[in-house]
């Protein structure tokens, strides 16, 4: 029966056509395809042109395309006459030439790389002039075949046989206006602003004529004339269409014969319009009038000029060909599902029912969902039964089933049932493949998705660690928290881009992330001075953790320059070409912090952590910095209450004690889980029960071996660097500029053996800076030792005898 089940699957998943794997038209494919229209475009000119020169010639020969022994005089060759003959002769005649600008255009585009659908409207276009020039040729020449075509010269037997010739004309008529007008966009508005513009242009130009005509007429002797003809003269150009006058009394001392008057060729007549500007500019010479030149508009945007010439900007082109990995590198490790025990089930029922009946609790209705680990039974009680009774029962349902880890939640939040956990006996494992394959994960549209595995229900759980947006993960030594940080790595590397996301790996252990160095300069950030990707020596940790914290506040200036609230915007922002990265902006990638055991950073650093994890976590969220943090010690000197406070994302895996469950989901139940990946997830509000996906190392090595064997960048993304408070201090070394109390400062380090500025503050009354001068002061001159953290500084002189001798020797030196 099993075995026909699956057959049964296996024939639904080969005929469900969702399976098949869909081919894509790639940037080679169009730029190929648009060479072929391209070369067609040009062999179809050649053939049109060449039927038009010997198409009569190679009339018999078409039908005997399977002879080779005939000849043609196509330049096309038999092939060519062919398709002439078909497309020109029986088709649209030559009209058919709008074939060959239609295919040109097609190939261009695709070559270009613009998007064809672009010229649906030319296609449109030219296909009904294509018609409607095909019958107007076939209307026109009748006795011409090859004008019109078959195609023509039957729609226009067919429209005379029905509306005549008269009505025909008129029909192509229309036909050609429609074009013209919404094609050629061609209105009466542009016609008659066409009519006006010639009709101004004409009369200008006979303006012109007329004025050039005048100023001939005008000559040496008109203005040369003698005393008593000017008042004659005046007369005359008085009543010309002038801006001046010319008077008697200016002419009489200055004009006394005509041999006296010199014209250049230049001077402008008379009557012109610059004489009226003359005698101002004559009057001031000085005063010019300056008029600035207008800026020239750009009506188009200009980000959506780039964007329409070169497209949006793409972060994935470095490693354009980059592929993701394939499903198959994971192993399937159950193939029939669920293997639901209808006896177990009957079983667990019948106990729940007779324990709770044994204390007189009636149930009205129950009903069971089988999981992968765990089958939830929903119990509706009888009215007037007090939930907290059926809560205390607990260890008794537990013991009647004989089961480990019971686990009761009531009620159910969002239904009005008591839910009561209880581990199956043979669990099914939940692999990563099925988790990495199922349609929710593939389809999700999250911007960081992560799936951990599958909830009570069978369902594949599917969480947004953008949302989140930092995950605190906690659970005892070997319930799965490694495993779980796998699945999550897993799941971003099947979903993102090199390009898009990169993390940074903190692994004290050593070994548990170390596969993961492989694709090192294709995901993983790294300090420049650093030699491995993968921080395995705690006190780097301080150094990248402070670097993170620069970068946060270097992407936080990009935002404000940018305008924008959020990583999301601002890479949306850059894509659309909006930024210039001359100013600065890039295209920013998320950032994953993973730290596999944080209680050991704790412990070794302290404050010196906790700080910049806090700050982060604080700040980091908007500009694409998350944190994953894991640890299998879960006290509240580990998880302190500044951590959990920014961590509302939480995974608990089994621990020891409800104290444990109470620190990291704030209530009781991961004490309750059974084990090996049963975790449960809250982000806040309520708390989900998971079976983790389980991914081996064999199955990690094959995932990065698949993506480091392929192109990478140059080197991992780089972090800016950071230089800490307390080095690259020029400690000062001259005795001359001590301060006045660094003997006094000497002495109580000596008798405290604590080198700290907080000491000196006390016992000094001092402040804070002037405390910090005399701490480096004692440390240039060796009295205390360096910076060491959050630990107190070394003394290196034992008592005050020892300190005298020692200031003396340096005094006397």
């Amino acid at each position: 029966m099993a075995k026909s089940r699956k057959e049964t699957l296996d024939k639904k998943n080969a005929s469900d056509p969702k399976e098949t794997t869909q081919w894509k038209l790639t940037r080679q494919h169009k730029f190929v395809l648009g060479c072929l229209f391209l070369l067609f475009s040009i062999a179809l000119l050649l053939a049109f042109i060449s039927f038009y020169i010997y198409g009569q010639e190679d009339q018999s020969a078409v039908n005997e395309l399977a002879d080779r022994s005939e000849n043609v005089q196509n330049w096309l060759g038999k092939f060519g006459a062919f398709l002439s003959n078909l497309i020109v002769y029986n088709g649209f005649g030559l009209a058919s030439f709008i074939f060959v600008r239609l295919f040109m255009l097609t190939g261009a585009y695709l070559v270009l790389g613009i998007k064809v659908s672009k010229l649906k409207n030319t296609w449109f276009w030219d296909l009904f002039a294509l018609i409607v020039l095909s019958v107007l040729f076939s209307f026109a020449a009748t006795s011409l075949p090859e004008l019109g075509g078959v195609v023509g010269y039957e729609l226009n037997l067919f429209l005379q046989d029905y509306i005549g010739k008269t009505g025909t004309l008129l029909t192509l008529i229309f036909g050609l206006i429609v074009y013209l007008i919404f094609k050629l966009k061609i209105s009466p508005e542009k016609i008659q602003t066409f009519f006006e513009k010639t009709k101004s242009d004409l009369k200008n130009n006979l303006a012109e004529a007329e004025a050039a005509k005048n100023s001939e007429a005008y000559n040496l002797e008109e203005f040369a004339v003698p005393d008593e003809d000017l008042k004659e003269e005046e007369m005359v150009l008085t009543t010309k269409p002038s801006q001046f006058e010319i008077k008697k009394e200016t002419l009489k001392p200055t004009i006394q014969h005509s041999s006296e008057i010199k014209l250049e060729k230049d001077t402008p007549p008379p009557y012109e319009k610059k004489a009226v500007v003359e005698p101002v500019a004559a009057a001031a010479d000085s005063f010019v009038i300056e008029s600035a030149p207008e800026e020239d508009l750009i009506v188009e945007n200009l980000a959506s000029k780039l964007v329409s010439d070169f497209g949006q900007f793409d972060p994935t082109l470095d490693l354009s060909n980059y592929k993701f990995p394939t499903i198959d590198l994971l192993k399937e490790y159950s193939t029939g599902g669920i293997t639901i025990n209808q006896e177990e089930l009957e079983e667990n029922k019948n106990r729940i029912v007779d324990t709770l009946r044994n204390y007189k609790i009636e149930i009205a209705q129950i009903k069971a969902t089988v999981g992968p680990s765990v089958t939830l039974y929903e119990i509706v009680p009888e009215a007037g039964i007090r939930i907290s009774k059926i809560k205390s029962l607990e260890d008794d349902i537990a013991l009647s089933l004989s089961a480990l880890g019971i686990r009761i939640i009531a009620p159910i939040p969002g239904k009005g049932t008591i839910g009561i956990e209880v581990p199956n006996k043979t669990p099914t494992m939940v692999s990563m493949k099925s988790v990495i394959g199922s349609a929710k994960f593939q389809e999700a549209e999250m911007e960081l998705p992560i799936a951990l595995g599958k909830t009570i229900s069978n369902e594949t759980f599917v969480v947004d660690l953008a949302k989140m947006p930092h995950l605190l993960m906690a659970g005892a030594t070997g319930q799965g928290k490694s495993v779980g940080l796998n699945a999550v790595l897993t799941s971003l590397l099947y979903k993102k881009h090199p390009a898009e996301v990169k993390f940074v790996l903190v692994d004290p252990k050593k070994v548990e992330l170390t596969l993961f160095n492989k694709i090192e300069r294709h995901y993983l950030a790294m300090l420049p001075d650093s030699e491995d990707a993968i921080i395995t020596d705690n006190t780097k940790v301080v150094n990248t953790l402070n670097s993170l914290c620069v970068e946060m506040d270097n992407r936080y200036s990009l935002l404000k320059d940018a305008m924008v609230r959020n990583i999301k915007e601002y890479n949306d922002k850059f894509k659309a070409r909006k930024l210039n990265p001359e100013n600065g902006h890039r295209f920013l990638p998320y950032i994953i912090l993973v730290v596999d055991e944080f209680a050991d950073l704790i412990m070794t650093a302290g404050k010196e952590v906790e700080i910049p994890i806090a700050r982060l976590a604080q700040l980091a969220r908007a500009i694409g910095i998350h944190l994953i943090i894991a640890t299998q010690r879960p006290s509240v000197n580990v998880i302190t209450g500044l951590i959990k406070a920014n961590f509302p994302a939480r995974i608990a895996f089994r621990v020891t004690s409800k104290i444990d469950s109470r620190t990291i989901l704030d209530a009781q139940g991961a004490d309750q889980l059974i084990g090996r990946g049963d975790l449960l997830y809250t982000n806040g509000n309520d708390v989900v029960r998971v079976q983790c996906a389980f991914i081996d190392t064999p199955e990690v090595e094959k995932i990065t071996d698949f993506i480091g064997s392929q192109k990478a960048y140059a080197t991992a993304y780089l972090l800016p660097e950071f230089v800490g408070e307390e080095t690259g201090i020029n400690l000062d070394m001259d005795i001359s500029e001590r301060d006045t109390l660094f003997r006094d400062a000497a002495e109580v380090i000596v008798t405290a053996q604590q080198g700290s500025a907080s000491l000196l503050q006390r016992k000094l009354k001092l402040g804070y800076n002037r405390a910090g001068r005399l701490i480096d002061q004692l440390e240039a001159a060796g009295i205390v030792g360096p910076f060491e953290g959050s630990k107190a500084r070394a003394v290196h002189i034992q008592d005050l005898t020892s300190l005298e001798h020692f200031l003396n020797n340096e005094k006397n030196s």
